[in-house]
Order: structure tokens, then C-alpha cells, then sequence
């Protein structure tokens, strides 16, 4: 766990989330500014900053997240939607934890 990090105080239960999912390895949780109707993350339990620090070794765990997503994204209802991996600041990268965010649904209702 890096001390600071936002994914890894609430990968620690350290920070309460609307958590969906949760293994050895990964947990689920919804997006707290979501950018539509469905937008959750799925988070790595082991702090790797950005897809750019992935190396061999990480291969498994960014499969098991890639075939994670259209399990969860069914459960929360969606027939389609988008994945997307920010990296680094460039790349809209604000929380310098890997990871994956889920959308579908349409944009978010203003209630």
C-alpha cells in the first residue's frame, strides 16, 4: 500500500466505497463522479501507478481485470459499454493508481 493513495486506502477498507466486487486481487467499487448512468472502477489491490509501470510479471492480474469487466458490467445491467485505462497526467490520469473504468448506460442522471 502506498500511504497516499486514494485506491489503497479504500483497496485497505480504510476509506468506505460503493464497493460491487471484491477478490484476493481486485475490488469493483462505482465511480464517486460518475460520467454515465453505470461508471464503476476496477481497481488492483497492489499499487501500480500507471499502465506505463505494468511489466511481464502483471500480465494475469491485467487479464483477470479485462474479463472481469463484462461480468460486472452485465450484472450492473449494461448490454454494451466502454473501458478505459487514463495514463499518466497527458493522459487524464488524476488518481496515479492503475485503474479500469467501466461506463454504459448513458450519461448520469442530474437527481
Amino acid at each position: 500500500m502506498t500511504i497516499n493513495c486514494i485506491f489503497c486506502k479504500i483497496a485497505s477498507g480504510d476509506i468506505p466505497s460503493k464497493k460491487i466486487y471484491e477478490d484476493e486481487d481486485v475490488m469493483a467499487f462505482h465511480d464517486i463522479n460518475p460520467s454515465a448512468s453505470v461508471h464503476f472502477l476496477i481497481v488492483p489491490k497492489l499499487h501500480i501507478d500507471s499502465l506505463v509501470h505494468c511489466e511481464t510479471h502483471h500480465q494475469a492480474l491485467l487479464g483477470n481485470m479485462l474479463l472481469l469487466a463484462p461480468k460486472l458490467a452485465k450484472a450492473q445491467g449494461l448490454v454494451g459499454f466502454k473501458t478505459l485505462i487514463n495514463t499518466g497526467a497527458e493522459g487524464g490520469q488524476e488518481v496515479f493508481h492503475i485503474h479500469m473504468h467501466v461506463l454504459g448506460g448513458g450519461k448520469p442522471s442530474k437527481a
